[in-house]
């Protein structure tokens, strides 16, 4: 028989595994080299199990007993979720490692790794169906604009201040947010930054209607989102330095002017029963 030698070449790309389902009960990862097993980030892991998320495990064999070095979690999460130890996981099995050689894989594994940004899996949650990442992006579109990757006119790249908008503060908050960014600014790309739109958002569930939208575009609208960048700045960080710049503006000739101290209660973590409704219909 001829032996190919571009086939043989090729297998010194192939890792020298056999994948067996090894019960956790007869897996070891206690080594050194690891780090503390997180038993909060096993049960977050646990209330939000999904068997096709679940990876081989990386064993290595060494005098008949089979170590872990890639996968503890997974293990831990296995077992608290089965109730049982002697549920077999997946195992990609390695023979010819020494400690030293799992100490260093096991250093290194995430060294090359390159994780997913939240505009990647904003889209795949969209492929996939998922109801709050498909009202959200048909919600920004109703204003023209669209989900982007990057800054720029119309686009927001935002993301994770959309979700976090949506999930604390429900759908008529963020709505109303993408609304006064948009009737203020006209998507210039600075007004849809992160900070802004919770900065916005952050005087909305404070003051509800006590905050006139019309006044917002009017007294908000004289100055660029820059200038309110560069002022947000000079008052404090994040989110608070952003409401407080624009209460600042929208207070300017007012002669009633809304109170900042409130910008620095409780309320603002709390939804109206409108919101409350609506997510709950969405998760329906």
């Amino acid at each position: 028989m001829e032996i190919n030698n571009e086939d043989t070449d090729l297998q010194a790309y192939v890792p020298r595994v056999t994948f067996e389902q090894i019960p956790i009960k007869n897996l070891v990862s206690n080594q050194n080299y690891q780090r503390h097993l997180s038993k909060a980030h096993v049960k977050r892991v646990a209330e939000n199990f999904d068997i096709f998320q679940i990876n081989p495990v990386k064993v290595s064999r060494r005098d008949g007993v089979n170590y872990v070095f890639n996968g503890q979690h997974t293990i831990e999460t296995v077992a608290l979720v089965s109730g049982s130890r002697n549920t077999p996981v997946w195992c990609m099995v390695y023979d010819d490692m020494d400690y030293q050689q799992e100490a260093d894989i096991f250093a290194n594994q995430l060294k090359y790794t390159k994780g997913l940004n939240p505009y990647e899996v904003f889209v795949a949650k969209i492929e996939a169906g998922i109801d709050q990442q498909l009202i959200i992006k048909e919600l920004v579109e109703s204003y023209h604009l669209f989900i982007s990757s990057s800054k720029m006119p119309s686009g927001i790249c935002a993301i994770s201040a959309l979700e976090q908008i949506y999930i604390q503060h429900g759908y008529h908050t963020l709505d109303r947010t993408i609304r006064m960014a948009v009737n203020t600014w006209e998507g210039e790309a600075y007004s849809l930054s992160a900070n802004m739109l919770k900065g916005i958002a952050h005087l909305i569930v404070t003051y509800g209607d006590d905050l006139k939208d019309e006044q917002f575009y009017e007294e908000i609208g004289s100055c660029s989102a820059k200038e309110i960048i560069r002022i947000a700045k000079d008052r404090n960080n994040g989110k608070l330095g952003f409401s407080e710049a624009l209460l600042s503006k929208y207070n300017q000739r007012m002669k009633a002017p809304l109170k900042q101290e409130l910008l620095y209660s409780s309320k603002s973590t709390k939804k109206n029963k409108d919101d409350e409704v609506h997510l709950i219909n969405v998760d329906t």
